[in-house]
């Protein structure tokens, strides 16, 4: 075996040795067996050298491990090789990119739709909350990063994607071909539903929705608005820190959600009575589609008893990711910290429970037919109002009409 090779099996050796290690320091396993013999992780790679088939490919042999270390981490920890995260580089930098509107995270190995973002072309493709993407480019994404999938789905707008796709349901792909576009700004949408109830609806958490959240929430109060429906389902983008300012406009008081990880300081996001707009009644409508940092927002008010939580379980995926660039041109993008919920339980791998459980409305139908994008009021696709005979949506004007949770004092 020549030196270079040798090297490259002495640097997996000693990374696994590290990555195991680091894993019994801080109590990742519940059996200390599974560290009794760190030799067995050499053992391993020495055979590959020796007994495998032909010689191995050392360079993809180390890539293949660098990519299984991380995603056994979390489904947002991954591995960019030197290729990959130039190609990242290139793709976050471009502004003109073209995306397919999709929100992602793994589940059962493969990747999956958390949502789709309304009058993109994924939702347009008809993909929805719990499909499995199982190959997309031709890559199969098992074992996938969400990193990969992501630089994968992006590209020049007005080029073509194709994908495999198993629907919820389903067992057989289907191949859907996604046509890249520049995705427009999305904005809240409101509207008065019935006497002094208004209805609003937050499609992402990005930058700046806190602000607009503000306008339209003064806006109803000018109208006689004074009991709120906040429909946070499929709101699967943003960052925390914006639904923890959305947040404080409906909370005078308590904690809205904690950050915590190994290297990073516990810090807790409180509410704070001189930012709040909204005191009157609310309900908060929530699904398996709601995520990140639309969990946080809904936890805040559930956990402080400002409003009921309609629906079902969250997703589970609010947390903190730190992009580490690696000396030969690689990165590796990492978990560093989770968001709890002000009971203490970890949002990323709890999500956040409904106080009023209510499933939606012909998903065991859904399940198994086709579906097409709904068209909106002004006959294009993108949010709309909830159906009539959307039970959620029926449950939380119930709850309002009937005197839900008190208002802010």
């Amino acid at each position: 075996m020549s030196r270079a090779a040798k090297l490259a099996v002495l640097s997996v050796s000693l990374l696994v040795v590290c990555y195991v290690g680091l894993g019994y320091v801080l109590g990742k396993a519940t059996d200390d067996r599974t560290y009794r013999s760190l030799a067995v992780y050499s053992e391993v790679l020495q055979h590959i050298q020796q007994d495998y088939v032909e010689e191995p490919n050392l360079q993809k042999v180390t890539s293949g491990a660098l990519h299984g270390l991380l995603e056994s981490l979390d489904p947002r920890s991954s591995y960019l090789s030197p290729r990959e995260y130039a190609e990242y580089k290139q793709k976050s930098q471009n502004a003109e990119r073209g995306e397919v509107g999709a929100a992602l995270s793994k589940r059962f190995g493969y990747v999956l739709v958390v949502s789709a973002l309304p009058g993109t072309p994924a939702q347009k493709a008809g993909l929805r909350s719990g499909d499995i993407l199982e190959a997309i480019a031709g890559f199969t994404t098992r074992e996938m990063s969400i990193g990969q999938a992501q630089i994968l789905l992006a590209g020049d707008p007005g080029t073509a994607v194709k994908l495999e796709v198993v629907r919820r349901g389903r067992t057989e792909p289907q191949n859907v071909e996604l046509i890249r576009q520049q995705l427009a700004p999305l904005h809240v949408l409101v509207d008065k539903v019935e006497g002094d109830i208004g209805y609003l609806r937050v499609p992402t958490l990005e930058a700046g929705r806190a602000d607009e959240i503000r306008e339209k929430l003064a806006q109803f109060e000018r109208q006689g608005i004074h009991k709120l429906v906040l429909d946070l389902r499929d709101c699967a983008l943003g960052h925390p820190s914006e639904a923890i300012a959305a947040a404080q406009l409906f909370l005078p008081s308590g904690t809205i959600v904690t950050l915590r990880g190994q290297t990073v300081a516990r810090e807790n996001f409180a509410a704070d009575s001189s930012k709040v707009v909204w005191k009157y009644p609310m309900t908060v409508l929530i699904s398996g589609s709601t995520s990140g940092a639309a969990e946080v927002l809904a936890a805040g008010i559930g956990a402080n008893h400002r409003g009921e939580l309609v629906g079902e379980r969250t997703f589970g995926n609010a947390s903190e990711q730190k992009l580490i660039p690696l000396e030969d041109g690689a990165a590796v993008i990492l978990t560093v910290a989770n968001y709890y919920t002000p009971a203490g339980k970890p949002v990323a791998e709890d999500g956040v429970a409904p106080t009023v459980e209510v499933r939606a409305a012909n998903e065991d139908q859904a399940d198994t037919d086709e579906e097409t994008p709904a068209i909106s009021a002004t006959g294009g696709l993108g949010l709309q109002m909830p159906s009539p005979d959307d039970p959620v949506f029926r449950k939380a004007i119930e709850l309002l009409k009937g005197g839900a949770r008190k208002a802010a004092a």
